[in-house]
């Protein structure tokens, strides 16, 4: 099983440590424009390897992508380095869309040319738009990794205010992986409770305590830029298991943007990811508020992705 790396950033190199760490890759490929940067991350993080199940990790160019079965691109400009890290910026992570599309017009036929079969996985922020940019630049197969992230996050923070570990509470986020993000509050259960009656707090309302963890979770990339300059760790370890759940064919069921015809644009939705990648996409029952917020978000996106101008003519119809 043959994965590569697109980028060896900070999140580049996070991904690549937790597929080590996870043991499912037999093969990892790390591409960087700078070469040298990609052999001092995969010479470092090679001697660590030993300790995990067996794997080749080695730097290398597009051709070495030849049979990998997903490619992940984490090259691009990051929030901090793109002036994203406003909370007052209605922008969010889609003001580096314009920058990173054009990076991404250049990688992006580099992966098809020689990997063609392979899915990308989209990581790069942010990663919904950037997803379709490459689905537009004519490969076939594109994931983002979405709300995965903001859906642990969210768990996170519910499981914090309850005491209880996060795997015992059941809850999503959809739509944009950015400001337009959904909470299904609606469906949010903890032994089978609505998490809101649960979460109940002397003195404060269900709407406070609702405001306050979205906007934990909204922002938590920000604050953890603002400690040590990058938000990567948190989605090199999502990355991995995304990419094990397709290197495995497990049929999972995970929160995970795809291209969905119906909103047509990629966003996210509960969806049943095996070897191919999306094999069903499941939308869940929500709230009118819910579905009218999830409408928006996808128009949030619609409009992004309309205004991406390409440089040449690998623009392919949708």
């Amino acid at each position: 099983m043959k994965v590569g790396i697109i980028g060896a950033g900070q999140v580049g190199a996070a991904c690549l440590l937790s597929l080590v760490m996870r043991g499912c890759a037999r093969e990892i490929v790390l591409i960087n424009r700078d070469r040298d940067r990609a052999k001092g991350v995969v010479t470092d993080v090679q001697y660590g390897a030993a300790l995990s199940p067996a794997v080749d990790v080695r730097e290398g160019d597009y051709g070495d992508l030849a049979g990998a079965e997903v490619v992940m691109i984490t090259a691009g400009v990051n929030e901090k380095a793109g002036g994203a890290t406003d909370r007052s910026d209605k922008s969010g992570r889609l003001r580096l869309l314009e920058t990173n599309a054009g990076i991404y017009e250049e990688i992006v036929p580099q992966i098809t040319a020689a990997a063609a079969e392979s899915i990308i996985l989209v990581v790069t922020d942010p990663p919904d738009p950037l997803a379709d940019v490459a689905r537009l630049l004519g490969h076939k197969r594109v994931l983002s990794t979405g709300t995965s992230l903001d859906t642990l996050r969210f768990r996170f923070h519910l499981a914090r205010r309850l005491k209880v570990h996060p795997a015992y509470v059941e809850a999503q986020v959809l739509g944009e992986h950015g400001l337009s993000s959904v909470f299904l509050w609606s469906s949010a259960r903890i032994a089978g409770n609505a998490v809101l009656d649960a979460l109940a707090e002397p003195g404060k309302s269900a709407e406070e305590i609702r405001e306050e963890i979205e906007h934990e979770v909204r922002y938590a990339n920000i604050t953890i830029i603002e400690g040590i300059g990058a938000s990567q760790y948190g989605i090199g370890m999502v990355s991995a298991r995304l990419t094990e759940m397709v290197l495995r064919d497990e049929r999972a069921v995970i929160p995970i943007s795809s291209y969905i015809p119906k909103y047509g644009v990629t966003l996210s939705l509960p969806s049943v990811i095996g070897r191919v990648g999306p094999l069903q996409v499941i939308e869940p029952e929500m709230s009118g508020e819910e579905r009218a917020a999830l409408e928006r978000s996808a128009e949030t996106l619609r409009k992004a992705v309309s205004q991406v101008q390409f440089s040449g003519a690998q623009r392919k119809t949708a």
